[in-house]
């Protein structure tokens, strides 16, 4: 034995470390998934690089225990889960595979990660505003399918959209984003488009333009948490997604507030459909359009997305038909969960969070909160607890939809 054994040992785990800080910060801010991917990606590749992992997730903080060389170390790596960077998410699960199988050494894993988090945003500012808008345009016609409710859409989510974009680069702003973005819609809407109820209810004209903020993904990821045994995890999660939901309830009333509207004019009044059947089968191209170019998905995953999207919406509408809505939309997220864990484990496929992203919108699971708040802020109590009720009992069924289908589609030999 050299003398200089023992300090290229500790250099080894220092860099180990340092990697695993790196990864857990860079998965926390991505969890959409849940706490059970952040903590299984976490060990598998502590394990591949020569050392042991123990992880405990909270939804923005971990703890993690590593073991290696002799040495033992403890990591607290906070960050915040937000809208996220797509191309990350792709870009890192190969590394994370070629980690796990001993293919590449700690230092050049470190370097592939370090790329990774400084690399640029794959599409300009402005693609992200586009994004917003035809991802809220491609939504619309699921809340009104008339021309009225998308035209109103395109100037609402073209406003929400300058807001999102501008939160990236203002902190301040991103902190109440939500909130901002609920009562700048509200005016307009409230002003400018809900002056008549032949063109329906605020609150379905402002929707669409909301979508973006509203945390379905969150509401369904707790529910797969607290349905895998991450209680603590679950729980919190749940806290903060029904936290952003009254951000934009609120920010609903106060537009109502200063515009002087009474609150019964927050009653969902449905305007007659006039928008052909091509168009309301062509929007959810335009959607996954948008939400390609919102969540910086790589360009070349975009026809893959779409026969996922697609195949959601079709085993929707078919099982709902038979077995109601709750029964179709948990067929539809088992058909989903299903065929995106089976996809993702192949190699050279992004991974599960890639793909499953735009057909769980389809899902629509949020915008039934803000439903139901803002109907109870009308004083429509039974028809808003009716909506709050149908939200849990959907979010349950996605979110339990999903875990069983990628359970349906694991290999015997993968991890649960």
């Amino acid at each position: 034995m050299t003398g200089t054994e023992p300090v290229e040992r500790a250099d080894e785990h220092d860099a180990l470390v340092g990697f695993l800080n790196g990864l857990t910060r860079l998965l926390l801010g991505t969890s959409g998934e849940g706490a059970e991917q952040v903590e299984r990606s976490v060990t598998s590749a502590a394990r591949g690089l020569g050392g042991t992992a123990s992880v405990a997730v909270l939804p923005d903080a971990a703890t993690v225990a590593v073991t290696s060389h002799g040495r033992c170390s403890a990591l607290v790596v906070r960050a915040f889960p937000e809208v996220f960077r797509m191309d990350r998410v792709v870009a890192l699960k190969p590394l994370l595979d070629e980690v796990a199988t001993g293919r590449l050494d700690v230092r050049g894993a470190g370097d592939r990660l370090t790329a990774i988090t400084r690399a640029a945003p794959p599409y300009p500012w402005w693609a992200k505003l586009l994004g917003v808008v035809l991802f809220s345009m491609g939504f619309a016609p699921l809340m009104q399918p008339t021309w009225y409710e998308v035209g109103s859409t395109a100037v609402l989510a073209t406003v929400a959209a300058c807001l999102a974009v501008a939160a990236d680069r203002l902190p301040r702003l991103a902190k109440v984003l939500p909130l901002v973005a609920a009562v700048t819609v509200s005016l307009l809407a409230l002003e400018l488009f809900a002056r008549s109820p032949a063109h329906g209810g605020p609150v379905l004209l402002m929707l669409p333009a909301l979508f973006f903020f509203v945390p379905g993904d969150y509401l369904s990821a707790a529910a797969a948490e607290l349905a895998a045994g991450y209680l603590t995890t679950g729980a919190v999660r749940l806290v903060y997604a029904l936290a952003l939901l009254v951000q934009l309830y609120v920010g609903v009333v106060l537009g109502l507030v200063i515009t002087g509207r009474p609150r019964q004019d927050l009653f969902d009044v449905a305007a007659a459909a006039d928008l052909p059947r091509w168009v309301l089968f062509a929007s959810w191209t335009v959607f996954t359009a948008g939400a390609l170019l919102a969540f910086a998905v790589p360009a070349r995953l975009l026809g893959m997305l779409l026969v996922l999207v697609y195949l959601t919406v079709g085993v929707q509408t078919g099982f709902t038909k038979l077995l109601g809505d709750v029964g179709g939309t948990f067929t539809a997220a088992v058909v989903l969960g299903a065929v995106t864990t089976w996809l993702a484990r192949r190699p050279g496929r992004p991974p599960r969070l890639v793909l499953v992203l735009p057909g769980f919108f389809t899902l629509t699971v949020g915008s039934l909160g803000m439903r139901g708040l803002t109907a109870v802020a009308g004083g429509y109590a039974i028809e808003g607890f009716r909506d709050l009720t149908e939200l849990v009992t959907l979010v349950t069924a996605i979110g339990t939809g999903l875990l069983l289908g990628a359970v349906l589609a694991q290999r015997p030999g993968d991890s649960a």
